[in-house]
């Protein structure tokens, strides 16, 4: 028997804002669709059923179809994210600067063995200078080009599990903010965060 992550998060497409109560997680929901306030946020929480939909969260994206709705909500902080959109653009910047960190390391090396090899010139290699010159610029460049929609994914995924968005600055407290952030970001999708969906 396979999990269709999508069919269990999605809700009744008729009914905009309930979920179904036999759906998704159990036991939560009330009869009618209309959840824990009366106003729809209850059942299961509704999921995009196709990943062209950027209104609503992928349940279950792949690693391309999360990076791609990374890009394309750049700047987008309403609305919800998936844990698996979340954490795989998450994955994407861990391997985004590995290629100009390469470059870097090449470069010192470079440096390292030209230095050691002539002891009366300490001015490393032209080659040397370019590729860390190159690294860097690369590395600046993926930072500059993911830093907000980093932000704004994990924003969206704190809606997602019904935490508001600017708990995601919690990150900047040293040693303890990101482990907190980290277990915010594992947190079950809840009914309740479709109050953030606009």
């Amino acid at each position: 028997m396979s999990y269709d992550a999508n069919a269990a998060y999605n809700s009744d497409p008729d009914v905009p804002g309930t979920g179904t109560p036999d759906q998704g997680m159990s036991g939560q929901g009330w009869p009618g669709g209309q959840g824990y306030d009366g106003f729809g946020h209850g059942g299961s929480p509704r999921g995009a059923t196709s990943p062209d939909d950027l209104s609503l969260p992928l349940y279950g994206a792949t690693f391309g179809q999360a990076i791609k709705r990374f890009f394309r909500n750049y700047v987008k902080f309403s609305g919800r994210a998936s844990r698996s959109e979340f954490w795989f653009a998450y994955l994407f910047l861990i391997l985004a600067p590995i290629i100009p960190m390469i470059l870097g390391f090449a470069g010192s090396a470079i440096a390292g063995i030209s230095a050691s090899g002539d002891s009366y010139n300490s001015t490393p290699p032209g080659g040397a200078t370019a590729l860390m010159a190159i690294a860097g610029i690369l590395l600046a460049v993926v930072f500059l080009a993911t830093i907000i929609p980093f932000i704004s994914v994990g924003w969206r995924r704190l809606h997602d599990a019904n935490f508001p968005g600017p708990m995601f600055f919690l990150w900047l407290i040293p040693g303890v903010g990101p482990i907190i952030v980290l277990i915010l970001m594992v947190m079950e999708p809840k009914p309740e965060g479709q109050r953030f969906d606009r």
